[in-house]
């Protein structure tokens, strides 16, 4: 973070905004922090447990949002620390919302630090699901690997080995991704902004409007959609897909079931706004696409306000929030392998009522899911809409609607970026939020991106007491 606070102070400098002295001071002071906790536990001989594994996580991107927060509130923009903080832990946890207006007008420095966020919170998160969670026996479907069949996810002999090939595919991709923007119509600052935060499924934009500021092209929004949903897939796919031995592995359940269901609700939506409108289908299909993706993948882009395309629609919407992307990506929601978990498991039992006397196994492909992972996915469902509920009340008491305060926490939670309703759907932001709920909001974002059971084990007495 120190090295990446130079690049927003080199723009800001080149454009004569004196923010570049902000961003050369917050990089300093976050070298000299750095620098003395590395310095401070050289000699430490603390033996990792998941209890250190647990504070670890949370005070790292406490600590990231946090520094991140800094050149937000010292610069030129009229804003309280509240909202510095919300719009650091939105970047860090590649949310994507925003309570910043005029950021056409904006200077460069602060929109390249915006997206600079995001990028670094989603490799940051990959780093996470599948280095350190799995440890910690809540990871997503790596943790479930390691439990059942190690082989089969052991794709490369040393660990480190899968970090350098997890950094090398989401540096390549962004490449590609910020290029291919380029070409399709985007000026270079836009698409260095855009792919930062495309691949990181965290959906910053440089305009108020979002990608509505460009008009509708085609080739761009094509891009978009490519890059959001490589993005939404476990980046451990990548990996394999250039190891020959594992290429007969490279499509597991989640995926699957994620491409089908963008597939299948794309196409029903689609086939509304045709219905709906006279928009010519090759048309609908795009902006349905588009608009799809840029939700169930949590990056939260947005072209017009598709709240207005009718019940339906916004059914369809408020579904895709809860359900995100793949586990071991940078997206957010509870993640299709979870949903899987659960429902093999359902149904496993509801056979076994049938059946008492039946050896019935819930699988996962070809796999078996052990009783610690169902009860893994079960808590996580139960702090999922327990937290939801609790979002909402904190945010009704602290005077958002009650359609604002639901879908407020539904977003945050599940790292979408917009909610709905006319105050913080599409078309709006958060900008109106006061501060107390911006606190809440912020909480949240960054409980649902370290998966819940990390942030709340937190609050719990056994965890204090040995």
């Amino acid at each position: 973070m120190a090295v990446a606070m130079l690049f927003p102070a080199m723009f800001d400098l080149r454009d004569g905004t004196p923010d570049w002295l902000i961003f050369i001071r917050s990089s300093l002071f976050t070298a000299v922090v750095s620098s003395l906790v590395f310095l401070s536990t050289q000699n430490s001989h603390i033996r990792f447990s998941p209890r250190l594994g647990f504070l670890l996580t949370v005070s790292l991107w406490v600590t990231a949002a946090l520094l991140g927060s800094i050149p937000f509130y010292f610069s030129h923009l009229p804003i309280s620390f509240a909202t510095a903080l919300f719009e650091s832990t939105s970047g860090i946890t590649a949310t994507g919302s925003t309570a910043l207006t005029g950021l056409d007008q904006m200077p460069r420095g602060i929109l390249i630090w915006r997206s600079l966020l995001c990028w670094i919170g989603g490799i940051g998160f990959i780093g996470l699901a599948l280095l350190l969670l799995p440890s910690l026996r809540i990871g997503g479907v790596q943790l479930f690997h390691m439990e059942s069949s190690d082989k089969s996810e052991k794709i490369l002999p040393r660990v480190n080995q899968l970090a350098i090939g997890i950094i090398v595919a989401y540096c390549g991709l962004t490449i590609l991704c910020i290029v291919a923007y380029f070409a399709a119509g985007m000026g270079m600052f836009d698409a260095i902004n855009h792919g930062l935060t495309t691949i990181s499924t965290a959906g910053y934009s440089t305009h108020d409007s979002s990608f509505g500021f460009f008009d509708g092209n085609k080739a761009i929004l094509i891009v978009a959609m490519v890059f959001m949903t490589l993005g939404s897939l476990p980046f451990i796919l990548f990996i394999k897909a250039v190891i020959p031995q594992q290429m007969p592995n490279l499509l597991d359940p989640q995926v699957k079931l994620f491409l089908s269901l963008t597939l299948i609700f794309t196409f029903g939506l689609a086939v509304m706004l045709r219905i709906s409108s006279d928009m010519p289908f090759g048309t609908a299909l795009l902006t349905a696409g588009f608009h799809f993706i840029s939700v169930i993948t949590t990056t939260g882009f947005a072209m017009e306000d598709y709240t207005l395309w009718g019940p339906a629609a916004v059914g369809v919407f408020f579904l895709a929030s809860f359900i995100g992307g793949c586990a071991g990506s940078t997206s957010g929601g509870m993640k299709i392998n979870r949903i899987i978990i659960l429902w093999r498991t359902t149904q496993a039992s509801l056979t076994r009522l049938v059946m008492p006397h039946a050896v019935v196994k819930a699988r996962y492909g070809t796999s078996e899911i052990t009783p610690d992972i169902a009860q893994s996915a079960l808590l996580y469902l139960f702090l999922y809409f327990a937290s939801l509920v609790l979002g909402t009340m904190a945010l009704s008491i602290f005077g958002l609607d009650f359609v604002s305060a639901f879908t407020g926490a539904l977003t945050a939670l599940s790292n979408v970026g917009p909610g709905l309703g006319e105050t913080i759907g599409p078309a709006g932001n958060f900008s109106t939020i006061n501060d107390n709920a911006l606190w809440v909001l912020s909480y949240l974002m960054l409980a649902g991106r370290l998966e819940l059971i990390t942030v709340v084990i937190l609050f719990t007495r056994a965890f204090w007491v040995r």
